[in-house]
């Protein structure tokens, strides 16, 4: 069963409703949010305001990640949130304009991000799933494991300060 996805994003004052919307459709192009304001010119009175909508895939954002060779690092990313049947992570916005696919995991970068909630049905293993590379052969990975990136975005270390190997080839 494919999961459900919802992207939130929030478009501040300063920014061009056209080009949020188009970042966001750049990793989910079926996205359509609900309602889009108008262009203003800056300053404004106008606050922010959060478009919401959803999509059928991560088809695209998968693809990119495996073009960059980061499928670790999406699975990390993408399951660190992961309770029960759901998971949320957010992607910068300004990265999706170039076709990059990039994990924000603290602060507001610039050009802001897009919020993706995924919900479904075994979602740890389907997540496994969607990211699985040959390596995986040699290092099995699974949502959580002792391997994961840290919340702060560090890498397990495979080697310690002398060089010693501190994870085993699994095989």
């Amino acid at each position: 069963m494919d999961p459900t996805i919802s992207v939130s994003t929030v478009v501040r004052p300063h920014e061009d409703p056209r080009r949020v919307t188009e970042s966001v459709q750049a990793l989910f192009p079926d996205w359509n949010p609900e309602s889009v304001p108008d262009a203003q010119c800056f300053p404004n009175s106008k606050g922010e305001v959060e478009l919401k909508g959803t999509s059928d895939s991560l088809d695209v954002v998968l693809k990119i990640v495996r073009e960059q060779r980061v499928l670790d690092t999406a699975l990390d990313a993408m399951a660190m949130s992961l309770v029960g049947e759901s998971t949320a992570f957010s992607l910068s916005r300004q990265s999706a304009l170039t076709g990059k696919v990039s994990f924000v995991l603290d602060g507001d970068p610039l050009g802001g991000t897009m919020e993706v909630v995924v919900e479904g049905r075994d979602l740890g293993l389907w997540l496994e799933q969607q990211t699985w590379h040959g390596g995986r052969d040699s290092i099995p990975r699974s949502t959580g494991d002792e391997l994961a990136m840290t919340g702060e975005g560090y890498p397990s270390e495979w080697f310690d300060s002398k060089g010693r190997k501190t994870i085993e080839r699994m095989d």
